[in-house]
């Protein structure tokens, strides 16, 4: 059972999604506290690999309320875990292929946050709008079986 906290909405209109993963993060409990709450953003958060590792930058977790020496940095980076080899194929297709690694969504798992990162390729203008026509295509579609 999953509960969603945020879905990155952006992420699928700025790329195409090729892959998709599982990744546990490295949190504080006043975070957990704030997610529970829903308070987090990933809009303009992006996924690296340092030193063989993997880390999630600039999601912001808002501070809670009532944690006031214990709160952190809301945009501080922080680590996913995953294991090694799987770390080391994103690595490779990566640095092959010039793709990104973009978070697209951040859930509760059985009691534990998760975050699903997608291997992402970046859209060009015409790809927005060639997306943005089929949407608006299947909604007339759509619209005019219901009114049938």
């Amino acid at each position: 059972m999953s509960k969603i906290i945020v879905d990155n909405r952006k992420a699928r209109h700025d790329y195409f999604l090729v892959e998709k993963f599982e990744a546990g993060i490295v949190l504080v409990g006043t975070e957990v506290k704030s997610l529970r709450a829903g308070r987090a953003n990933l809009k303009d958060s992006y996924a690296q690999i340092d030193d063989g590792e993997l880390y999630l930058y600039n999601m912001h977790i808002s501070p809670y309320e009532h944690g006031s020496f214990s709160n952190v940095d809301p945009t501080r980076k922080r680590k996913l875990l995953m294991h090694k080899r799987e770390i080391m194929r994103l690595l490779g297709k990566v640095k092959e292929k010039g793709l990104t690694l973009v978070p697209t969504k951040l859930y509760f798992s059985n009691g534990r946050v998760k975050v699903e990162i997608a291997l992402a390729q970046g859209k060009k203008l015409h790809d927005k709008r060639a997306t943005q026509k089929e949407k608006d295509a299947k909604r007339e579609i759509d619209k005019a079986m219901k009114a049938r």
